[in-house]
């Protein structure tokens, strides 16, 4: 009985170690042939200075950027405290929340209407750290931004439809817009004006 135990234990030890070690080089494997940037993230440079990594969130709040999902990580876009609320649609606090952020948004874009503020710019997302927003969130913001850099909105829509990405493969995923990288293209387009 006891040889047998000893024998269980020491296949359940020798078969953790070999499936843990072959599940984690076959994501790291996968990740380096078929993954972005062979599976590291995306670090982006403004000026020569890295600015940020392409699929981390970051808290923009001043109006000569576009702005990102709230995020409810920590004190925002934290990482290491990545989560949503867990706040139902119909909890109270979370409704009241939501219309304080429509509030702010609607005073910093008085041309939209209550129901033209796009959703996905007042409510949080499960992560707390997404990088992108939707073309039309992008869309929402462009006379704002253009107002507060002084440029046309026809160039700061331009700027906006040449960074929106794709569908993998035309399939998968929606068309989004990373905002770190868009806020860089601003900036250099800025410095060009």
């Amino acid at each position: 009985m006891i040889s047998t135990l000893f024998k269980s234990f020491k296949l359940t030890i020798a078969f953790s170690i070999l499936f843990s070690v072959s599940y984690i080089f076959i994501l790291w494997l996968f990740a380096q042939v078929a993954g972005p940037n062979k599976g590291n993230a995306e670090v982006l440079e403004l000026n020569g200075k890295v600015v940020g990594a392409a699929n981390v969130g970051q808290n923009f709040t001043q109006d000569i950027y576009f702005w990102g999902r709230p995020s409810k990580a920590g004190d925002g876009y934290d990482a290491s405290s990545s989560a949503g609320s867990n706040k139902g649609p119909s909890n109270e606090e979370y409704l009241a929340e939501v219309e304080a952020r429509i509030d702010t948004f609607l005073v910093h874009h008085p041309y939209l209407q209550r129901e033209e503020v796009p959703a996905e710019m007042v409510t949080a997302s499960g992560s707390g750290l997404d990088p992108d927003i939707s073309p039309k969130a992008a869309y929402a913001q462009a006379q704002r931004v253009a107002e507060a850099r002084g440029l046309s909105v026809d160039k700061v829509m331009a700027l906006v439809n040449a960074n929106v990405e794709e569908p993998l493969l035309g399939l998968f995923g929606p068309e989004k817009v990373n905002v770190l990288k868009l806020n860089i293209a601003l900036e250099k387009a800025n410095a060009t004006k």
